[in-house]
């Protein structure tokens, strides 16, 4: 049975001003792959594509044009499936890959956004870190008060973006204000250290007790060997992992970086299949991971969480970006207290995808 598909846009916009190591971003914009049977059975499945400008292997200032192109083969194929995607699809697209595996699995699952039988859709909680957005000392302690308000146990920093003594003051802050419950401290430095400065940086910090760094050194730094080897904080590799996309290239990067973590975001490391092969190759090396989502809407949120929940989960895992946009599709997600759950009870918003 062959199906149609078409492609629907939508910009998303911040609730607040975010801002990175890499600078503010205004919004976030996405494009959604929706499916439907040759045969009109009223079953639908949508993928969401959601590239990072600067950081994603697809053609992100083209994606209207690739994806007319793409949408205009899949029309064609009288059979959609893993192997249609892995034929027509670059494996370093992986963006593109997560939106037409999650439009196959929402297809595959009755079109009713259930793409894994999981405990996640039966309403068991994904603990998840609280993220702490860039910005002035003021905001950050807000954010900083709101979380732990919140019940988080896990705190997420950007670090990188300001002057690294103003960092260092927020963290003792933290530690000072907190010592009873005791936060766990993740941070993300988006690799903004000079590398000829990351190890005395990470000395400094280890001070505060942090559970691990994120990308201390920009992409393909030769320091990051030595890094990862003597760094006091254990250090978790992110976009150092975009570009390997072959079981050989991947096993050669982590046999010689040998990081403690892996950050895996499904739209930037190969899709669901590909953070799957990083998974096995993470567990067969002894490194830890987790999964994180990347300003994807409440569409790719959901099928992020839901292909989570398919491992035993040791640690809080980073999905909790379903409240960042003023506009994002009404959904059963419900974040709050630590964790992200989806509640039966809740219902899905996206007349504007199915016109």
């Amino acid at each position: 049975m062959g199906y149609q598909f078409t492609v629907v846009r939508k910009t998303f916009h911040f609730t607040f001003d975010a801002r990175t190591s890499r600078g503010r971003m205004p919004h976030k914009t996405s494009w959604f792959v929706v499916a439907r049977p040759s045969k009109n059975t009223g079953c639908t499945g949508i993928g969401e594509c959601g590239p990072l400008p600067g950081l994603s292997r697809e053609p992100v200032d083209d994606m209207d044009d690739v994806l007319t192109d793409l949408v205009g083969q899949l029309n064609a194929l009288p059979v959609f499936d893993q192997e249609a995607i892995n034929r027509l699809v670059p494996p370093e697209w992986s963006a593109v890959r997560m939106a037409l595996e999650t439009a196959l699995l929402d297809l595959q699952g009755g079109g009713q956004r259930i793409l894994f039988n999981n405990g996640f859709i039966k309403g068991q909680a994904i603990p998840i870190n609280g993220l702490i957005w860039m910005g002035d000392m003021d905001f950050m302690l807000k954010q900083v008060a709101e979380k732990m308000e919140q019940g988080y146990q896990v705190l997420k920093l950007k670090v990188g973006g300001r002057d690294f003594e103003s960092e260092c003051h927020l963290l003792d802050y933290i530690r000072r204000r907190y010592y009873r419950q005791q936060p766990e401290i993740r941070l993300d430095a988006n690799g903004a250290f000079d590398p000829h400065e990351a190890l005395d940086k990470l000395k400094e910090l280890s001070r505060f007790t942090i559970h691990s760094i994120e990308q201390p050194v920009p992409v393909g730094h030769e320091s990051m060997e030595v890094i990862c080897a003597r760094s006091p904080i254990p250090v978790a590799l992110d976009e150092e992992l975009i570009g390997a996309v072959s079981d050989a290239d991947r096993l050669r990067l982590l046999q010689r970086l040998r990081p403690a973590y892996l950050i895996l975001k499904p739209s930037l490391h190969g899709g669901f299949a590909g953070c799957a092969r990083w998974i096995a190759l993470a567990e067969q090396l002894n490194i830890g991971w987790w999964i994180t989502s990347a300003l994807e809407s409440n569409i790719g949120l959901n099928a992020i969480c839901q292909f989570t929940a398919q491992y035993p989960l040791v640690r809080p895992q980073g999905l909790g970006t379903g409240q960042l946009y003023h506009n994002n599709f009404v959904s059963p997600l419900r974040t709050a207290g630590g964790v992200i759950r989806y509640e039966h009870h809740g219902a899905w918003n996206l007349s504007e995808l199915m016109d």
